[in-house]
């Protein structure tokens, strides 16, 4: 590529030999005038090396260097005729001029000058616009973005990266990652950083960090890069946040088997369901036929009683698996749990306190009544026998108005909702335990303490209502189930 070089005397025949010197190797912009060279250099900031003349009348070739440095970052060659070592000082200081050379000039060591100064001038911009480059990726990228050396210290990292690790981008320079963070494994990343390295090729890995209940999972490239003698000497990483993604996966995971949950046990609730009916029809007929006898009375009684539990059972299944018609309409959730305080209070005993925290302008629900009470009282149930081990607790029972625009909530389509929850103080959930609570027959209680069916049948209820069910575990303990209802339309209110 040809540079663009600017000649700048007052003398023409001087102009013109130096443009006839070097318009074969180079494109030749001239001004006679200081003034007009500063606005050639304004109009062309091609030009990458200045060629000057040092006595002018408008301004001396120092004074004019000086001001063209604040235009342009071309290299500056300063001619003299005179041993003036003080303009050339001045030059070096204020023009920070490349070379100088005096009148009369030897041509070919001109010619060489003029190209070593466009190389330098050329070079110089090559890095300023890879530095520009680099600190735009770095500056303006949302993935976390950083370089390290052999030894896994950083030579550079983004805003981004020194977030996530807690502190300014200058102050982990030249610490290795695992010093400055506990959510990675130092000997894991070692490893995985030397084989990158090793073999000299890019490697891709999705990385967990963190543990509990929100852990971050990371898509991690590392690319090699090459020092001087071209054996890889460096790394470049970047690391992308997958982890609403990955939510996203487990949550679709979590539905499919749900949804193949509930078909497989409507299926059998069906079934089940008129092998009982035919059983309840029997026993009926039995005791309408016994002749008195007071023990086979109360052995009859007895199987009618298992078979109507059993009955209530599959009705549980059949809601969770959305094969119950619900009798849905307009219901308002602050009434019904008023309703129920007596019987809550009944059916959690004496130690436990309980507390309410509902919404004054509440939005009416759109559920069904008899289910919604069920429901509530399954909640109220599992939150005691999860506070008996500790001798008492609190219970609160919470109402909210939640409106849900678009995007804010993954599992819930944009509008307008009603949230009843139960609020318990006891130990939580463990982690692996909470993505399983919905499934029917799942249960942590002892053998003969619980079907498996109580939060099976709540979140059967959400789902047919086109509502949600979902449980939350802060830290610190204590456990939240929430059922998001949608609000009832208002031509039916």
């Amino acid at each position: 590529m040809r540079g663009t070089v600017l000649i700048v005397d007052d003398e023409p025949e001087i102009l013109t030999a130096l443009r006839d010197l070097l318009e074969d190797e180079f494109d030749v912009w001239s001004a006679v005038s200081p003034i007009a060279a500063l606005e050639i250099l304004a109009d062309e900031p091609s030009i990458s090396v200045i060629v000057s003349d040092q006595r002018m009348p408008e301004m001396t070739g120092d004074v004019f260097l000086s001001k063209a440095r604040g235009i342009s970052d071309a290299q500056t060659i300063l001619l003299t005729g005179y041993a003036d070592l003080g303009a050339v000082v001045n030059a070096v200081n204020h023009g920070r001029i490349s070379a100088y050379m005096q009148k009369p000039w030897e041509p070919s060591l001109l010619i060489s000058m003029v190209g070593n100064a466009h190389e330098q001038c050329q070079l110089r911009r090559s890095l300023a616009e890879e530095r520009a480059l680099l600190h735009g990726l770095m500056d303006g990228s949302q993935d976390a973005l950083s370089f390290k050396d052999a030894a896994g210290r950083f030579v550079r990292l983004n805003r981004v990266k020194a977030e996530a690790l807690g502190l300014a981008p200058e102050a982990a320079l030249r610490r290795r990652e695992a010093d400055l963070s506990d959510l990675v494994d130092g000997e894991q990343l070692a490893a995985v950083e030397t084989d990158t390295l090793a073999t000299g090729r890019p490697s891709e890995h999705l990385e967990e960090r963190g543990s509990g209940l929100s852990p971050r999972y990371l898509q991690v490239t590392r690319v090699p890069i090459p020092g001087a003698d071209g054996t890889p000497r460096y790394l470049a990483v970047l690391e992308h946040d997958v982890t609403d993604r990955r939510m996203m996966e487990n949550r679709l995971h979590q539905a499919e088997k749900m949804q193949a949950l509930g078909t497989m046990a409507g299926g059998v609730a069906h079934d089940f369901n008129n092998l009982l009916t035919a059983i309840l029809g029997s026993l009926e007929l039995a005791v309408r036929r016994n002749d008195g006898d007071a023990r086979l009375q109360r052995l009859l009684e007895n199987a009618t009683m298992a078979a109507e539990r059993g009955t209530a059972l599959t009705q549980r299944l059949l809601t969770f698996s959305r094969q119950r018609d619900l009798a849905l309409r307009s219901v308002a959730a602050n009434e019904v749990i008023g309703e129920m305080q007596d019987l809550i209070l009944r059916s959690i005993g004496p130690g436990i306190v309980v507390n309410q925290d509902m919404a004054q302008d509440l939005w009416l629900a759109h559920v069904d009544p008899d289910q919604l009470e069920l429901a509530l009282l399954n909640l109220c149930i599992n939150a005691r026998d999860a506070m008996e081990q500790q001798e008492g607790g609190s219970l609160t029972l919470v109402t909210r108005n939640l409106a849900v625009v678009e995007d804010d909530e993954v599992d819930l389509a944009a509008g307008h909702y009603v949230s009843v929850a139960v609020r318990d103080t006891g130990p939580g959930i463990p982690p692996e335990v909470l993505a399983r609570v919905f499934e029917p027959f799942f249960t942590t209680k002892p053998v003969g303490k619980g079907t498996g069916l109580g939060l099976s049948m709540v979140y059967g209820l959400a789902q047919q209502a086109g509502g949600l069910a979902r449980v939350h575990c802060p830290k610190g303990g204590g456990t939240t189930v929430e059922i998001i209802l949608p609000r009832a339309p208002e031509a039916s209110a």
